[in-house]
């Protein structure tokens, strides 16, 4: 038999409802700025990369601490872990990709 009472499921379940809520907001509202950013031509083009890029790795962050549930406790430091290596990996294999393919030409003549 579990030893959780209905009120400790309850308030469990309400907790993770409110986080998914929370979640989804922040992720509409950077996606919104994304949006602004891409739309408005008076704002300059190196303004808006730098806007966009932020936005995203907010809504990264976002996304990993609300809908996958990615802390800093000890049960998902091992989770953490593997999440950054795979970051450093594709980081080698893009960054690596875009230098070859830009050293292409100095190398062919």
């Amino acid at each position: 038999m579990s030893n959780h009472t209905h009120t400790e499921v309850a308030e469990a379940s309400h907790s993770g409802a409110k986080s998914y809520i929370v979640g989804f907001v922040l992720a509409v509202v950077f996606t919104l700025i994304s949006f602004a950013f891409a739309m408005m031509e008076e704002v300059p083009k190196k303004v808006a990369f730098i806007g966009l890029s932020i936005a995203a790795l907010m809504q990264m962050f976002v996304h990993m601490r609300y809908f996958l549930h990615l802390d800093t406790s000890k049960a998902q430091r091992w989770n953490v872990v593997f999440i950054a290596f795979t970051a450093v990996l594709v980081f080698i294999f893009v960054g690596g990709t875009i230098w070859v393919m830009v050293t292409l030409n100095s190398r062919m003549m």
